[in-house]
Formats: structure tokens, C-alpha cells, sequence
């Protein structure tokens, strides 16, 4: 090649190369997950999946959560429903629910915290959420079934478990596939709960953690149960706290501080723990919500990896990071 031929193609090599770079680097943009910032779904819009719960399906995750779009009929209630194969992009399947008021329920009902669980038995979708009245009076879980991880939902019945009152719930499926509901009575602290064999009432008081704690969540890591919760202040955040114990019984530890009290768990609520085993390291996510009451379609959520171990946990400051679910590791690009 001479070199007056070489002079005229270096242009279009190095628009290549920076056409190159900036292609890079809008896709290493693509995969962060930025906490507290707008999440777009695979169409674009924000996702909506508010208060909600995730399960893991071979290789697919589901996402449900309380649908908050703005135009929702006022007198339906909705749970939506996302799938993704790395928890960072998500397509948008529907709401797998769209229910009028139960019952003798008035139509100012309320429809919290859906949370599915597989059965692989009956081979059913079971899902469990707080049904309340405006005025928490009623204190109860619904449940509805769906043939299919994307719905539609039918509705089945309404209950207190354990004949307990039960307000803010979460799910907790041990590593040994059983599964819990964690419910908040607010009389008595929160409940550890053993579902029934078909999942559709709940068999067991595992455990009653006599704590004032609502938003519910709790993960196996190391031969260390360890479950978070919030105090009850209602859509405003308040500083969430973790204890552990060697057996879902307890004996529980005293709760402790996630992250600086003074940040209010940077401005959330604590919803799930998500804990990613991969070929290189295992991951616990922290999945909370930044609700905002009186723009709830603009509520946002607050996803960091956890640094636990030794029966200690503590929630990072948030920033965008990565996870490779295949590897579960996780990294923190610095940003420009």
C-alpha cells in the first residue's frame, strides 16, 4: 500500500475506530442499572412494577409489581408484569392483573406489594398481595392463580393468615425451595410464614419477630439468615435495618442500621432480596422503592448490590454499577 493511499483512508479509519468507541460506550450504558433514576422497559417507557417481586424461571426473571401508569381506570386495580435474562433489561408482558374491588369491598380498596410464587407441584402461578380497605382496617392478603408466569390472573379468595392481621408482605423461597410469605401484624411485629403445599393459605408460623417492621425481606447467604425491614412511617423513608439469625425461628439478632440513618436508606423502602449465584461469585441485591405518593407513575427504585458477610450487611451509597448474572459479579464504571 503506498503511502499517499494510506493518508486518505486514516480518516475513515479513525472515524471507524471513534464510531467504534462511541458504539462501546453507548452499550456499556445500556447495562447499568442507575438507581433512583428513570428505568425504561424495552419500549422505552418506565417501568412499573412498584412494591413488587421477582422469581427466576430457568433462565428467564419475572418482575411483578404494582402498576402505577398514569390512565389507569380509578375503579380497576392492576399488577404488571416484566421479563428479563439479566435483570437489567426488561420486556413488558402485560398486566397479568386488572380486578374491580372483591367482595363486599368498597371501591376505594387498595392493592399492595404482589408477590408470585411457581408451584412446581401443581404447576400453578400463585400470587399473594395486602388487600386493605382505605383505612388498613381490613388487613388481609389476596390470592389469585394463573396457569402462566404472564397471566392473566384469576382471583380467589381473601384471608388473614394465621388468622393475624397483615399489611405490608414480601416473599422469601429458601434454597431448598420452600416457600414464605412475611407479613406485618401490626399488633404483634412481623411474621415468618410457611406456605401450604399448593401455596394457597398459609400452614406455619415459622417465626414472629417481635419488631415494629414493615417491607419485609430476607435472604439465605452463607449460613446466615438475614431479613430487612422498615419503621412504619408510611410513604416516607426512615432509616431500614437488618438482623440475623442462624434459622428462619430465630433466635434473631437486634436490628441494626442498612446504611447511615441520616440518609434514610437514601430515600427508600425496602421491597425484595435478590440473591444472583453465579459461576464466579454470589450477589445480594437490595431491590427498594423510592415511592413518590403524589406522583406515584414517577416513583423510582433503588437496586445496590450489598456488601454482606459474617453477619454483617450494609447498603451502599447508590451509583450505576453492572451484574453479569452468568459470572454474578458486579462492577462500578466510573463515570464522566
Amino acid at each position: 500500500m503506498s503511502l499517499r493511499t494510506t493518508s486518505r483512508t486514516l480518516p475513515g479509519l479513525l472515524l471507524a475506530a471513534a464510531g467504534g468507541l462511541l458504539s462501546h460506550a453507548a452499550q456499556a450504558q445500556a447495562n447499568l442499572i442507575k438507581p433512583g433514576e428513570l428505568w425504561p422497559d424495552a419500549d422505552g417507557n418506565h417501568i412499573q412494577a412498584h412494591g413488587g417481586g421477582i422469581i427466576k424461571l430457568k433462565k428467564t426473571y419475572y418482575w411483578y409489581g404494582e402498576q402505577r401508569r398514569q390512565g389507569l381506570e380509578p375503579k380497576y386495580r392492576y399488577v404488571s408484569c416484566y421479563s428479563s435474562n439479566d435483570l437489567v433489561h426488561w420486556k413488558f408482558r402485560g398486566d397479568v392483573v386488572k380486578m374491580l374491588p372483591p367482595d363486599s369491598l368498597s371501591e376505594n380498596w387498595i392493592l399492595e406489594r404482589p408477590k408470585v410464587f411457581y408451584n412446581a407441584k401443581t404447576k400453578k402461578y400463585v400470587l399473594y398481595f395486602h388487600l386493605d380497605d382505605k383505612g388498613y382496617k381490613v388487613a388481609q392478603v389476596g390470592v389469585a392463580v394463573s396457569d402462566k408466569p404472564t397471566g392473566p390472573f384469576r382471583y380467589v379468595k381473601r384471608f388473614r393468615p394465621l388468622g393475624q392481621e397483615s399489611r405490608d408482605i414480601g416473599q422469601f423461597i429458601d434454597d431448598d425451595g420452600t416457600a414464605y410469605l412475611v407479613f406485618e401484624d401490626r399488633k404483634q411485629g412481623f411474621h415468618i410464614a410457611k406456605l401450604s403445599d399448593d401455596y394457597m393459605t398459609v400452614s406455619q408460623d415459622v417465626a414472629l419477630v417481635r419488631a415494629p417492621m414493615e417491607g419485609g425481606a430476607i435472604v439465605h447467604y452463607e449460613g446466615l439468615y438475614y431479613s430487612i425491614g422498615s419503621a412504619l412511617t408510611g410513604w416516607r423513608a426512615n432509616p431500614n435495618k437488618y438482623a440475623t439469625a442462624p434459622t428462619l425461628a430465630g433466635p434473631w439478632t437486634e436490628f441494626k442500621d442498612i446504611a447511615p440513618p441520616e440518609t434514610n436508606t437514601y430515600g427508600s423502602q425496602s421491597t425484595m432480596l435478590v440473591k444472583v449465584v453465579g459461576s464466579k461469585k454470589t450477589t445480594v441485591i437490595f431491590l427498594g422503592d423510592i415511592w413518590k405518593p403524589k406522583t406515584q407513575w414517577d416513583s423510582r427504585y433503588l437496586w445496590m448490590p450489598l456488601e454482606i458477610g459474617n453477619g454483617q450487611l450494609r447498603l451502599p451509597a447508590p451509583r450505576p454499577w453492572t451484574l453479569n448474572v452468568k459470572t454474578g459479579e458486579t462492577t462500578f464504571p466510573s463515570q464522566p
